[in-house]
């Protein structure tokens, strides 16, 4: 598994629709980026210039919002994960 460092977390993002509202099928080139996920890790926080730690505000399991080309992503045990930061988190799904 990754653990990320700082302010990053591990995102695994969630499969986007196939179907649009009036029910076509989305062909895989006519798909967006997915733009939610579950988080899978958090890193410690970002530490500030006073050398004081901000812990992350997720934990594993949320599901969140993120920006649409936001993370590096990364290929483990033939599963897609997203490694980003914390700032490219839009919101967390209640």
């Amino acid at each position: 598994m990754i653990r990320p460092l700082g302010e990053r977390v591990v995102v695994k993002p969630l499969p986007s629709e196939e179907r649009t509202k009036g029910g076509i099928v989305l062909p895989d080139t006519a798909k967006e980026k997915p733009q939610e996920g579950e988080v899978i890790a958090v890193g410690s926080g970002k530490i500030l210039e006073t050398g004081q730690r901000v812990p992350i505000d997720l934990k594993p399991g949320d599901r969140i919002l993120f920006s649409k080309y936001a993370g590096n992503e990364v290929k483990i045990d033939d599963v897609e994960y997203l490694i980003m930061r914390e700032a490219d988190i839009l919101g967390v799904i209640e």
